[in-house]
């Protein structure tokens, strides 16, 4: 009597949601603003910045200070060459740790420029242009975002996106990077997922994003993004 055999296959699991942390409208914002100065490149502006984060990181909730003075203080003693050695060789050659929120979305198919328009466009509803080298998905700019916008527009797109989220949260741990302690604080300001995002996160995790070789075609070309009809100044 002959068998079939079907080829094994290691279904990897989530890691387990981070704990959403009750905190006021105003911790959220600084929460979310401390971790997207954290999450940028971490040029020669950064070292200046650290006592400041740490100080106003100082005032949060427990969870949510305790991770961030952690991450703060390790920093500070980590050598500036260091620091960039180690964000390169995270985000920028590790595809499974991008930090554009729409390649999780539309990974390198023709819909992604759809999807980058979308955030132009979510943007603009809320009253700001989008001003930066980066693309408008760009995670320390959607955080930023969240941050100083009043606007219920900011949620909506962090909880359009919280599978992507989720998914760089999970790489971040897997390969014990210290930003995975970032992604955890973004979690604990964001509310907590439901069964039937996490198994979409899951599935994620073990497909990956959509393929196709055909990509927007390059850089996109898009205008810190300043607010429409207030006084302007710089967003960094």
């Amino acid at each position: 009597m002959s068998s079939i055999l079907a080829p094994q296959i290691r279904v990897r699991n989530a890691p387990e949601p981070a704990k959403a942390v009750r905190m006021s409208r105003a911790d959220r914002a600084r929460t979310q603003m401390i971790v997207s100065l954290l999450l940028d490149y971490p040029d020669a502006g950064l070292d200046p910045k650290l006592p400041v984060l740490r100080a106003e990181a100082l005032t949060l909730p427990a969870p949510v200070r305790d991770a961030l003075v952690t991450y703060i203080d390790e920093t500070a003693l980590t050598e500036p060459a260091e620091r960039e050695r180690r964000y390169v060789a995270t985000f920028d050659l590790k595809r499974k740790c991008c930090m554009y929120l729409t390649y999780y979305q539309a990974g390198d198919t023709r819909k992604r420029g759809g999807a980058l328009v979308a955030f132009i466009e979510a943007y603009r509803e809320a009253g700001w242009e989008f001003d930066a080298d980066e693309l408008p998905d760009y995670l320390p700019a959607v955080l930023e975002f969240a941050a100083r916008s009043d606007s219920p527009i900011a949620d909506r797109l962090l909880s359009a996106h919280r599978e992507g989220i989720e998914v760089l949260r999970a790489a971040l741990l897997s390969v014990g990077s210290p930003y995975a302690r970032l992604m955890e604080v973004v979690g604990m300001s964001l509310a907590e997922i439901d069964e039937a995002t996490r198994e979409r996160v899951l599935r994620l995790i073990n497909e990956g994003p959509p393929a196709e070789t055909v990509g927007i075609g390059g850089p996109v070309e898009l205008p810190p993004f300043i607010p429409v009809g207030r006084p302007s100044g710089e967003v960094r």
